[in-house]
């Protein structure tokens, strides 16, 4: 039986981002389930999967991910759609048996907490739209 995706703390993740011997794509990949609130910045080298159109594109993310060491899902606060797509694609994965060693992970905190600890630093956010977060509330 599969074990439930864990959380990781940004302080972990925003290390092995910036290990300049991993690759992104290759050694790890950040899922971004964000609808709109995409456009206020993002993790370098994210993969915007919206949740509205999660499930559609779940097939392709298998193919071309379930073979990545580490898998990070998130959305804004990784409470309801960063935590839910993990479930769904590793649920997905289990259902087609796909055969994985992959770590499922869910960024803690989501991106709200990841931007007010990291916007200065290009090497983890960019496109870091600074009027979006003035107010933006959660």
């Amino acid at each position: 039986m599969a074990v439930a995706p864990e959380f990781v703390d940004a302080e972990e993740l925003a290390k092995l981002i910036k290990d300049k011997s991993k690759v992104p794509g290759k050694d790890y990949v950040v899922i971004d389930v964000r609808e709109d609130d995409f456009e206020g910045g993002n993790i370098p080298g994210c993969v915007n999967v919206p949740s509205s159109v999660f499930v559609d594109n779940l097939h392709q993310m298998i193919k071309g991910y379930s073979q990545v060491p580490q898998i990070i899902f998130h959305c804004a606060l990784s409470q309801v759609r960063g935590p839910k797509s993990a479930r769904i694609y590793q649920e997905a994965l289990t259902l087609n048996s796909i055969k994985t060693n992959q770590k499922i992970l869910i960024l803690s905190g989501g991106f709200v907490e990841w931007q007010k600890r990291y916007k200065s630093d290009a090497e983890l956010v960019e496109k870091y739209n600074e009027k979006f977060w003035m107010y933006f509330e959660f």
